[in-house]
Order: C-alpha cells, then sequence, then structure tokens
C-alpha cells in the first residue's frame, strides 16, 4: 500500500491553515456565523471556511465571468465566488429552498454583489437544461444532493468551455467513499469518482481538502 505523506490535520494545525489563508472578510464571516445561529443541525451543509478563499483563488484563476453553482444552501460559497467575479460577470446558483437561500440574497446584496447572482428556485436538473447548450461556463461548483452528482455533472460538461472548471465537494464523503460496502450517498460518491475518472473529455485531481474536492478541467 502506498503510504501517504498527508499531515494529519488536528484541531490546531486547522487553525494554523486558516490563520495562513486570506481572512474571510466581513460579509463571509456574517453569513458562516449566522448559518451556524440559525441552522445548527444543517450548519454541516455549508461548504468549509476555507473553501471560501479557494473558490475565490479558482475564480480568478480561471478568469471566469460565467459561474454556476449547484446546491447554494445559505450562500456562502456563491458569495465567495461573486465576489471575485468581475463587475460584469454572473453566478447562477441553483437551489430548491427558499428559505436557506433568503439568507444568501440578503448577504449578496449587504456585499454589493446582488447583481451578480441569479438564483433559481428549482430542481437543478431542470434549471442545467434549460441552459444553453453550447459550451459557455466557465467554472461550476457542485455541491448539492450526492445522488444527482453524475446527472449534474452530465449536464455540465458539455456546456463547459475548454479550459473551464467543475469543482466537486464532499468526494470522500467522511472518508466513507473507501468503503466497497458503502451505501447511500457514500455510495453514490464512490459512482461519481468512477464516473469522473472515466471521462476522457475531462482531467481531475482530488484534493484532500475539507471533506474532499475534485477539481476537473475540460480538455481543448
Amino acid at each position: 500500500m502506498t503510504e501517504s505523506k498527508s499531515t494529519p490535520i488536528t484541531a490546531e494545525m486547522y487553525e494554523y491553515v486558516l490563520a495562513h489563508n486570506p481572512p474571510l472578510n466581513a460579509a463571509q464571516r456574517d453569513i458562516v456565523e449566522l448559518t451556524r445561529q440559525q441552522f445548527p443541525e444543517a450548519a454541516g451543509m455549508q461548504s468549509a471556511e476555507e473553501q471560501g478563499p479557494l473558490l475565490a483563488f479558482l475564480v480568478r484563476l480561471t478568469g471566469a465571468r460565467h459561474v454556476v453553482e449547484v446546491g447554494t444552501f445559505t450562500g456562502f460559497s456563491a458569495l465567495s465566488m461573486a465576489q471575485a467575479l468581475p463587475a460584469d460577470g454572473t453566478l447562477i446558483a441553483c437551489d430548491i429552498s427558499e428559505e436557506w437561500t433568503a439568507y444568501g440574497r440578503e448577504a449578496w446584496e449587504k456585499a454589493g454583489v446582488g447583481d451578480r447572482v441569479e438564483l433559481r428556485i428549482a430542481p437543478a436538473l431542470e434549471t442545467l437544461r434549460a441552459m444553453p447548450a453550447e459550451p459557455h461556463i466557465d467554472l461550476a461548483y457542485l455541491d448539492a444532493d450526492k445522488g444527482g452528482y453524475i446527472a449534474y455533472w452530465e449536464e455540465l460538461v458539455p456546456r463547459l468551455r475548454p479550459g473551464g472548471l467543475i469543482v466537486a465537494d464532499n468526494v470522500l464523503y467522511h472518508g466513507e467513499v473507501a468503503d466497497p460496502a458503502a451505501t447511500g450517498s457514500a455510495l453514490a460518491i464512490r459512482a461519481f469518482n468512477d464516473h469522473v475518472v472515466a471521462d476522457s473529455r475531462m482531467e481531475a485531481v482530488i484534493l484532500t481538502v475539507a471533506d474532499g474536492v475534485t477539481l476537473a478541467r475540460k480538455k481543448a
């Protein structure tokens, strides 16, 4: 078995990482804390704190102007990406909850990026299938129901421009993906990870960030 060189992420190490990453701005911090207060049992659905700066970095790195997010929750990740977009950039945020996304709407407006975010309250597959079929998406962030990942992927890849990026969250699913007897969402993510590896249209790597993040780039 190949030996892992990964450093164990203790509480102290995690604090060290956060201290040496770009700090959350006031708007990001507010929505993170508000989510924890308002939805303590569901707050784990929020992207990890270190993923906000990572997503913003990827938006800037790719020069993205057209971003799609599948799974918005209370809006932290959308906020992070919208703030990194140019003034005429657009982020289409897909979710099915008016309640959760209401907090995102308020956060985006307060941060001055409300005009960059188009919230679509509908099943994400419907929203994706209604988009233009030609390649036009620069970056997509996938963080919704795990059983839908493959279907979302198949709608996104043809619409992704060459060199565009898909970022998929929770691809390690709390470590359960390594279990051949995995069930439920862990089994769905196992299937998704295998699907990504087999897709010749894309090149992808898994990062051991938070609960696992896949970065997949569309080949020219």
